[in-house]
């Protein structure tokens, strides 16, 4: 498990499992926690730069369909970059609806962001995204290796472990 959420009203605690991909870090509570967000996956040191750091976010679900969640974001996006090009396409997830959008900026920093909905039972959505320099020379591999965690992360509603007893005191 990398990230978990208790319960929140009507909406079941819930849990993020994925597999890292070789040479990346996972954080859910120092870092991810630091900057707002319920996990990342990030390569090397933490630089608290964004690009090269995979973001997870889950939250409650308002918008209607995973549709209207790109849509909202696309247009976001492109009013703080309105020049900003943007290219989508569906994500072969086998248990869960995911889509991706690239935003590829003006200011050169390009920004990958998948979006998944695990279904209405579980009163979430989630994303990943990423932001990575245009053109760099890992950009290829980074978008593989962020493709490899979108279609690997699975939805599963949390359940806590069970609390320790504690030891019997002996005298």
């Amino acid at each position: 498990m990398l990230a978990h959420g208790a319960r929140d009203g009507k909406i079941p605690a819930w849990a993020i499992a994925v597999d890292t991909p070789a040479g990346w870090t996972r954080d859910c509570c120092t870092y991810a926690r630091a900057i707002g967000v319920d996990a990342v996956l990030y390569q090397g040191e933490w630089t608290g730069k964004p690009q090269r750091v995979m973001v997870l976010n889950v939250w409650p679900s308002k918008l209607p369909t995973l549709q209207a969640e790109l849509d909202a974001d696309r247009k976001h996006y492109l009013q703080r970059d309105p020049t900003a090009k943007t290219r989508s396409f569906p994500v072969p997830h086998a248990a869960m609806p995911c889509q991706a959008t690239v935003y590829e900026g003006s200011d050169h920093v390009d920004d990958v962001v998948a979006f998944c909905d695990p279904g209405k039972v579980s009163g979430v959505r989630l994303s990943w995204s990423m932001s990575f320099n245009d053109g760099g020379p890992q950009q290829r591999a980074l978008l593989d290796d962020f493709m490899r965690v979108v279609v690997a992360s699975h939805y599963r509603r949390y359940v806590a472990p069970p609390l320790a007893k504690p030891a019997a005191a002996t005298h």
